[in-house]
């Protein structure tokens, strides 16, 4: 008897590379010990919080027994903290945004789904480079999208316009643009967006109908060498950001996020009062009330980059060491090597026995490759080192 349908079957089978990993460190740690496990599959930023953020949860606590203090609010969010949000976003992104253009959102994995919800028909192709987070292709099929891979540029993972020109068509509805990258780490440069930008336009044109262009930017903020993160909304009439304060504040677990929208868009304000009628009607109802309550009192603080980058200073090492070719990642806390075999699944299988945890590239539908994060301590990334070396030395 079939208890779950063939979709969310090929579902769980595209999305579990992460979470088997996830879950094979568990089981590593409980028969080695933690500290004789070296886990790096999981993008869960461990640094603790500003104190700010403490601080605004003991000013929280106090004004709990006040009537509402943690009731019901405008779907959108709280006034205050939308108005003070595309404050912020107007001089992040270069366009002057209202709090009217501003929707907050259950993590940016809530706010990417409102806006399927918002845009897409059945049938509907959303086009994203290749590799890519897994789950964009459940956040468009819940709405009968039909997401459409396009290579990046081999081994630099930069965005190839003409292979994105070449997969547009009369069925493209939307592109997402993950820079900084999961599981790259690259940074999309001005001259491809703005190639990019022709490319929508013209199709846009040739089609009759808006083709959005989502900026999916969780990873904003983790940007090493200061390199310039163009604004979509300088290149593109229908686009939106989509982010969250996950990593800048480590509050992954309150899933707070927000949807900006192009305010120079045709019938902008038809697409935003779309975005707070799905955010409603999908069951997330409102961003947490308390995550909101905190970035009001926390919307400037930022946990530490230089940590992240000392990391990934120390993961370069223990990868060049081992002989493992990867380009260095501009942004997020991810690095993208190439596999030293063909077959990675053999080189994960090689460090499985060193008790180092890695994901498949085959889960981000790029195969050859694995992903590393590094916003684990550099105690752990450096334990590593003597295990990649003789996980490659066993598949040579």
């Amino acid at each position: 008897m079939q208890t779950v349908t063939d979709e969310i079957k090929g579902f769980l089978a595209n999305s579990s590379g992460i979470r088997k990993m996830f879950e094979a460190g568990i089981e590593l740690k409980k028969q080695f010990g933690e500290d004789n496990v070296y886990d790096f599959s999981l993008g869960n930023p461990d640094l603790p919080p500003p104190p700010q953020v403490g601080e605004a949860l003991s000013r929280i606590a106090k004004g709990a027994s006040e009537p509402f203090a943690i009731g019901y609010m405008p779907n959108a969010g709280y006034p205050r903290l939308r108005a003070m949000l595309a404050s912020k976003l107007s001089e992040e992104q270069g366009k002057k945004l209202s709090a009217d253009h501003v929707v907050m959102t259950v993590g940016a994995a809530g706010g990417l789904n409102a806006v399927f919800r918002a845009i897409l028909a059945r049938g509907d192709e959303v086009l994203t480079p290749s590799p890519y987070f897994v789950e964009y292709g459940s956040y468009a099929g819940n709405f009968g999208g039909v997401l459409r891979p396009v290579p990046s540029r081999d081994f630099s993972f930069e965005l190839d316009v003409q292979a994105l020109a070449a997969a547009v068509n009369e069925k493209t509805r939307a592109i997402i643009l993950n820079s900084p990258h999961n599981p790259t780490g690259q940074i999309y440069s001005a001259a491809d967006l703005a190639a990019l930008g022709k490319v929508v336009s013209e199709a846009e044109k040739r089609y009759g109908k808006p083709v959005f262009v989502l900026a999916d930017e969780p990873y904003r903020f983790l940007n090493y060498d200061n390199t310039e993160i163009p604004s979509v909304f300088r290149y593109f009439e229908h686009a939106l950001v989509v982010g969250s304060f996950s990593k800048t504040l480590s509050l992954a677990g309150e899933r707070i996020g927000y949807v900006a929208a192009n305010p120079d868009m045709e019938n902008v304000d038809e697409l935003m009062n779309a975005l707070i009628l799905c955010v409603r009607i999908l069951g997330y109802v409102n961003a947490p009330a308390i995550g909101q309550k905190i970035l009001m009192d926390c919307l400037d603080a930022k946990v530490d980059l230089d940590i992240y980058r000392a990391r990934r200073s120390a993961m370069a090492k223990v990868l060049s060491e081992a002989g493992i070719a990867f380009t260095m990642p501009k942004g997020a806390f991810y690095f993208f090597p190439q596999s030293p075999v063909k077959d990675e699944k053999v080189f994960i299988d090689a460090l499985l026995k060193e008790h180092i945890l890695v994901v498949p590239g085959t889960s981000f539908g790029c195969p050859g490759y694995f992903r590393t994060t590094f916003c684990v301590s550099e105690k752990v990334i450096l334990g590593s080192a003597e295990g990649f070396k003789r996980a490659v030395q066993a598949v040579k």
